[in-house]
Parts: C-alpha cells; sequence; structure tokens
C-alpha cells in the first residue's frame, strides 16, 4: 500500500511541476559530467530555475490570434 501512495504522489508532484527542481538537477548531473576536465558554472539554484521557468512560460504572445 505505502509503494502505490508513494507512486501517486510522485506522478502528482511530475504532473503539477512541482519536482521540477529535482528533475532538472538529475539532468544536469547526467548531462554535465566531464572526464576531460572542463569546469562548468554549476547547476542553478532553486530561486534562479524558477525564475527562468516562468520568464520561458510566459514571455512572449501566448494567443491563437
Amino acid at each position: 500500500m505505502l509503494k502505490h501512495l508513494k507512486n501517486f504522489w510522485k506522478a502528482v508532484r511530475r504532473l503539477s511541476g512541482d519536482d521540477a527542481y529535482d528533475r532538472y538537477l538529475e539532468q544536469y548531473a547526467h548531462s554535465h559530467t566531464h572526464d576531460d576536465g572542463d569546469a562548468c558554472a554549476g547547476p542553478l539554484s532553486r530561486a534562479e530555475f524558477f525564475k527562468q521557468w516562468q520568464n520561458q512560460k510566459w514571455n512572449g504572445i501566448k494567443r491563437c490570434c
């Protein structure tokens, strides 16, 4: 039963976008691992990530006509 509740909660968080930053960090860690020693600036902070996410969502024309 607990497994089903955890899976349900995980689905709710994904649908609502609540886990967006967690998924960003996972993707960042996966795609920014370099063996050649390239220094990256590091991932965005939670506040920077959500500010960028909101700007992408709401900036620009969002209508059909």
